[in-house]
């Protein structure tokens, strides 16, 4: 069986991998697209260091000895990003592996779900951002607005991938 054969399948293993696969493409697309909008949007305040940056460092510590570089931060913030985005992208494609059709606002509630489950609570409770009483509304909504549209171009690509995926006619 070629593998556009077993993608165009529709059994328990090859939907699941049809899922998997572009929900991680997804994930990845909207892991850009999140950090492009925190680029132009800020989301934290200029003295304060992300929790990716802070997780990075201290691993950085524990292994070399030294902290990371400030000229190597943006690199270091994306190292946990991307797979975080991928792997979550992952986890919300094989959600919806039996879900058909383009549906935005499932990306929209992944998205909020996912901004409300890490920067206004477990990262404040590990201590790796501050409180969300602590931090501005409207750097709040920038993070917020960031993982809507997280959720929402997860969805959006990971329709499409998989509708490739499965849909796919070998031209002869």
């Amino acid at each position: 069986m070629s593998v556009t054969t077993f993608f165009q399948n529709d059994s328990y293993l090859s939907k699941t991998s049809r899922s998997l696969i572009s929900g991680f493409v997804g994930g990845l697309a909207g892991t850009a697209v999140k950090s492009l909008i925190e680029y132009y949007l800020p989301v934290r305040k200029v003295q304060d260091r992300s929790a990716q940056i802070k997780i990075i460092d201290d691993l950085s510590t524990k292994i070399t000895g030294t902290p990371i570089s400030t000229s190597n931060e943006a690199l270091a913030e994306q190292l946990v990003n991307v797979p975080f985005g991928g792997s979550l992208g992952a986890a919300y494609g094989y959600g919806k592996k039996d879900r058909e059709g383009l549906r935005p606002m499932d990306g929209i509630a992944f998205g909020a779900t996912t901004w409300a489950s890490t920067h206004e609570t477990s990262l404040p409770i590990l201590g790796l951002e501050r409180k969300p009483t602590d931090t501005p509304v409207k750097m709040q909504m920038n993070e917020l607005f960031a993982h809507i549209a997280f959720g929402v171009t997860t969805e959006v690509v990971r329709f499409y991938v998989n509708r490739q995926l499965h849909y796919k006619r070998v031209r002869k």
